[in-house]
């Protein structure tokens, strides 16, 4: 596929996936969805850990409001389920790392797929923004599964029925992200976040993956259980190996993804 709407590089095992409407505070279309959820999978394949990214001041603006193939007589639960699903999915079952990088605002469904990722890193002047109510909506695009994980019950409540903007350092406080960083230091941070990754044991990062995201449906028995399998399965990879002989030479591992 040849992306309009999107870049994507892949370099030493890392894929940044940048959003490019630049213009548009990168809002989403249809085209957008479809080759942003295309590069996912593509970078997933071809990558040991992604970045997604905006390009210009915002990360992404939520839906396009303008796009005529996704508006006017919209079916709003069609283009849900057709397009927002497969492009939340191809982020949130990536079998490598992932890392939202918030260079900026990050408003509606954009901010939903910035919260998809495995890890958000948001500039200190970027804001999140649920600003469905403002049209009579609720939060979608996984919005109502993403908040109150992340931020508790009683804070998404309040940022889904006021809309308020919600800081990049607020969103860091109240456990929304990751991390909050300096504008002038951003660049250079989640680069350095995501190259560790993608040096690192890929198959123990798909188990911790894997082990968190099953701990809210999980009681504490089903926990170990899943805890105790997926160790044994790290425990036969090439990198538990290197990185036991690593320690024991103390000398920084060289993991394979394998």
């Amino acid at each position: 596929m040849e992306y309009e709407t999107v870049l994507l590089d892949i370099t030493d095992g890392l894929a940044v996936v940048t959003l490019n409407r630049p213009d548009k505070m990168n809002a989403l279309t249809t085209k957008m969805r479809a080759e942003i959820t295309h590069a996912m999978k593509k970078a997933a394949h071809d990558a040991r850990a992604i970045v997604l990214t905006g390009a210009g001041p915002a990360f992404c603006s939520g839906q396009d409001l303008g796009d005529a193939s996704s508006t006017g007589k919209i079916d709003l639960e069609r283009a849900l389920r057709d397009e927002y699903e497969p492009m939340l999915e191809a982020v949130h079952d990536c079998p490598v790392p992932t890392i939202a990088a918030v260079n900026g605002p990050a408003a509606g469904a954009g901010a939903n797929l910035a919260l998809c990722a495995d890890v958000v890193i948001a500039t200190e002047s970027a804001y999140f923004l649920q600003a469905f109510a403002r049209i009579g909506l609720l939060p979608d695009a996984g919005g109502t599964w993403f908040m109150p994980r992340q931020m508790g019950l009683a804070k998404a409540m309040g940022a889904a029925l006021f809309a308020d903007k919600i800081s990049a350092r607020q969103a860091d406080q109240w456990g929304m992200i990751y991390e909050a960083v300096a504008d002038d230091e951003f660049a250079a941070h989640w680069r350095k976040r995501a190259e560790y990754l993608a040096k690192g044991p890929t198959a123990g990062f798909a188990a911790i993956k894997k082990a968190m995201r099953g701990t809210y449906e999980n009681t504490l028995p089903q926990q170990l259980a899943t805890e105790a399998h997926l160790q044994g399965e790290c425990g036969r990879t090439r990198d538990f190996a290197e990185g036991v002989v690593a320690f024991l030479e103390k000398r920084a591992p060289r993991f394979e993804g394998r």
